[in-house]
């Protein structure tokens, strides 16, 4: 079999692992030999190692009013969709609707990588604010969006989640429709399309934040329902590989406080607190660089490698901006976007593709 005609086969694979990730779906349609060759996984890791992939953030963002007069930059109920931002390059571009949500996506409904696909799933309904619990995902190979199966059990919203990266994605604690917060933690494989329980965490964690990291699924801080609002410093780790929970880790945050801007970068936790980011170090957060005036009201906080991207804004409504800090320099690159592109953000990952 020739990938290309007249090529050898090595030579035509250093031509396809250069092709755009935006034109996938292009080489899958074009002959039966290109889209096998695609979906192996020494294409990616070839592509990987020949310096031609790409890091791309996508997020939930809020739709900008084009006849807004002045002032507020976002709609009063503000209709989001899904977007793509390479912050190599500063390019933004909108995604294909996801099914059934072309007025608007539900509001605070997760954003998970997984591989080469994304995943959309929960939220509220933007109009009745009912919890919803459909799973949407979206395939880089072939461009297109499918229903995943629904989140199992009671619906619930607020809650934390995370990928390993390669199938699984991990959903922990968050709170159901009589805002009663919840233990519970399951698993979706995005490649089976089916969910599996989880043992149930020590506590009940709402508004807590997903991390997956040295193999493990940490469940940071969010607060019980007899403390609404009233956030825990306590991290619980759920261990992939021994099917268990490791022991409570009772002040693992230093504040009592929103964990939402905690991320993994570089091997190491950070997240951003009293107009820092802040890193952990045996055990104590360690501010390493101070927040940029434009972005101190920050809504992603999200890393690869030793880059760290904050999207955030200066006050409420104002628009929102993305900046770059550099982990290794800890200096920070302001990223240019277009008007269009500065609602606010609800949820977002990095992928490689």
């Amino acid at each position: 079999m020739e990938l290309i005609p007249g090529l050898p086969n090595d030579i035509a694979r250093e031509c396809l692992v250069r092709v755009p990730y935006n034109d996938f779906s292009n080489i899958a349609f074009t002959c039966k030999d290109w889209k096998l060759e695609i979906h192996l996984p020494e294409f990616f890791r070839h592509r990987r190692a020949a310096g031609c992939s790409k890091h791309v953030v996508v997020m939930t963002q809020s739709r900008v009013d084009p006849d807004r007069d002045s002032g507020l930059k976002c709609q009063a109920l503000p209709l989001y969709r899904v977007v793509v931002f390479e912050p190599d390059t500063g390019d933004w571009w909108e995604m294909p609707p996801v099914p059934g949500c072309s007025y608007g996506l539900p509001v605070f409904c997760q954003v998970v990588g997984v591989g080469l696909n994304v995943v959309v799933m929960g939220g509220l309904d933007p109009d009745t604010f009912d919890v919803r619990d459909e799973v949407y995902v979206y395939n880089f190979l072939s461009a297109t969006w499918r229903r995943g199966a629904n989140m199992p059990g009671v619906k619930r919203v607020f809650f934390g989640c995370a990928s390993d990266s390669d199938r699984m994605v991990f959903v922990a604690g968050g709170h159901d429709g009589d805002k009663n917060a919840l233990r519970s933690v399951m698993a979706y494989d995005v490649d089976t399309n089916k969910w599996v329980q989880l043992p149930d965490m020590d506590r009940e964690r709402d508004e807590c934040k997903g991390i997956f990291h040295l193999g493990k699924f940490h469940v940071i801080g969010g607060y019980c329902t007899d403390r609404q609002g009233e956030f825990e410093r306590s991290a619980e780790l759920f261990d992939v590989a021994t099917w268990q929970w490791s022991p409570l880790q009772e002040n693992l945050l230093s504040l009592a406080t929103c964990p939402s801007s905690c991320t993994v970068a570089d091997g190491s936790l950070y997240m951003c607190q009293g107009g820092d980011v802040a890193k952990l170090e045996a055990d104590t957060w360690k501010p390493v660089a101070g927040l940029p005036g434009e972005v101190c009201n920050t809504a992603l906080v999200a890393a690869r490698e030793d880059k760290l991207l904050v999207i955030g804004s200066s006050n409420f409504g104002e628009p929102h901006t993305a900046y770059v800090l550099n982990l290794q320099s800890y200096t920070w690159t302001r990223i240019k976007s277009t008007d269009e592109h500065s609602g606010h953000v609800q949820s977002g990952c990095y992928l490689e593709l």
